[in-house]
């Protein structure tokens, strides 16, 4: 085997590429996960509910079908490596004031919607959103379900933690119409699990995915996370193995994000993280593997079957990505509800108060817990459309892009396509008269691909201190 100081052999479905040391440093640099565009920091608090009631009028004069996202943000106890709103207590009853709260919410906003605009998505996450009972997750679907439309063959997924889920819950969920599941692992290793605060012994976590499964919810995904403390290829390698045998429907395997400077609990492990080229070889052989085993890599973090509707998705160039990652919904306005929960619209993205007592307030007050937001530009939605089609499709059509925005791309992008020489001959992408194609490279450094059209981050270079590393 290479040592960690030498250069390997990287191969993803036929077509190889050579990583060195050098290469990693070069592009393992902050950047964006672009499940927005413009990215959250250029949001501002100077739009807020007036601009976003009237952006939901709007898009009721386009139509198109809906998704919504709940944010439900409680857990019984803190994972050292998340990133994520959370509101960690025991104190079962905070789930009273939320659910009312969510409630109101849910009849605002329902109330300028026109009722006729199918939803064809819906999404829980958090958190934990198995931290409710199964009589609340009733009371609260019944909610939902008494506000909007649903599309006969909806999407109505939920986010897990073996942890905090029965199979009460398991029950529940699939009577009431969910049919996908998304659950939470990171990691099998017993020593990283208790660095990182979340045991969760690997049968445990098989019972509850089997039962899943014999319930009959059509897709099941699951979240690893690479780059965790006390981590190694081999250990994560066991992990990946075990994960190919429970034979999930979709993969995701998660950079870790290591932002100590937001989530002060991060800084407790930092001199137990894989680093450089040694974190990149945790990932690289779990794509060996998970290719190995027949799945898809779709790009950037996720992997699916070649039967599943991403790969189709991604095969037909109609494959997105928003605020829970890659989605097949690319034609959905996404309204997201519950404290620092996002929506994204054609022309405005917004953002709910990320505090329970601010979130509470709007609320009591008969307002929209609007915080901030922000409106999209013309050039905004041209840079969008580039971006989300490298992240998604792994090629940009020039041609495609003339016709719908009325550019000549080669005059418009001039200076990015002169970065993009760099990137070209570093292998991560093929530049050609029609069309820039995304190499096997370039799918593991995705982001940096895509900054070069991020027009902000070239104006602001000091935004790139508050993201994470790109690998």
């Amino acid at each position: 085997m290479n040592t960690l100081h030498d250069s390997f052999t990287l191969n993803i479905h036929g077509e190889q590429a050579v990583i060195s040391p050098e290469l990693i440093e070069k592009y393992n640099q902050p950047g964006p996960r672009y499940t927005s565009y413009p990215t959250a920091p250029e949001w501002n608090e100077n739009f807020g509910p007036t601009e976003f009631m009237q952006a939901i009028e709007s898009s009721n004069g386009k139509g198109g079908p809906l998704s919504l996202y709940f944010h439900l943000p409680f857990c019984q106890s803190l994972c050292l490596f998340c990133g994520c709103n959370t509101v960690i207590t025991k104190k079962r009853e905070v789930t009273v004031p939320y659910l009312a709260h969510l409630k109101q919410e849910i009849a605002l906003v329902s109330a300028k919607l026109d009722c006729l605009r199918p939803v064809q998505q819906l999404h829980w996450g958090g958190g934990t959103p198995t931290y409710l009972r199964p009589d609340e997750i009733r009371e609260l679907f019944a909610c939902i379900k008494e506000h909007f439309m649903f599309a006969p063959d909806a999407e109505i997924g939920i986010e897990v933690d073996p942890r905090a889920t029965t199979e009460e819950h398991c029950r529940t969920l699939a009577e009431l119409g969910f049919n996908r599941i998304s659950m939470g692992i990171q990691d099998f290793n017993p020593l990283v699990q208790k660095t990182i605060n979340r045991v969760q012994p690997y049968e445990m976590t098989k019972a509850l995915f089997d039962y899943c499964r014999a319930l009959g919810f059509e897709s099941i995904n699951v979240d690893l996370i690479y780059g965790l403390p006390h981590q190694t290829l081999e250990s994560f390698g066991e992990t990946v193995d075990k994960i190919v045998a429970m034979n999930p429907d979709r993969v995701a395997v998660f950079s870790y994000a290591h932002v100590p400077w937001l989530k002060k609990q991060q800084g407790s492990f930092a001199k137990h993280l894989p680093q450089g080229l040694e974190k990149f070889r945790i990932f690289h052989h779990a794509i060996e593997q998970l290719t190995a085993a027949g799945y898809r890599y779709i790009g950037m973090d996720h992997f699916a079957k070649p039967e599943d509707e991403l790969c189709r998705a991604q095969d037909e160039r109609t494959l997105h990505r928003n605020f829970q990652g890659y989605t097949t919904q690319a034609g959905c306005d996404l309204l997201g509800l519950g404290v620092s929960s996002i929506s994204g619209l054609d022309d405005v993205y917004a953002q709910n108060w990320r505090d329970l007592p601010s979130y509470y307030a709007a609320l009591d007050e008969g307002r929209w817990p609007t915080m901030r937001g922000m409106q999209v530009t013309a050039e905004d939605k041209l840079r969008r459309t580039v971006i989300n089609r490298l992240l998604c499709h792994c090629v940009v059509v020039k041609s495609e892009i003339e016709q719908e925005f009325g550019i000549c791309f080669d005059t418009y992008f001039a200076s990015e396509l002169g970065r993009l020489r760099d990137l070209e001959r570093d292998q991560l992408v093929r530049l050609s008269a029609d069309r820039i194609e995304v190499a096997v490279l370039g799918r593991i450094f995705i982001r940096n691909v895509a900054m070069v059209f991020d027009a902000y981050l070239q104006q602001k270079t000091e935004r790139l201190k508050v993201f994470s590393k790109t690998l």
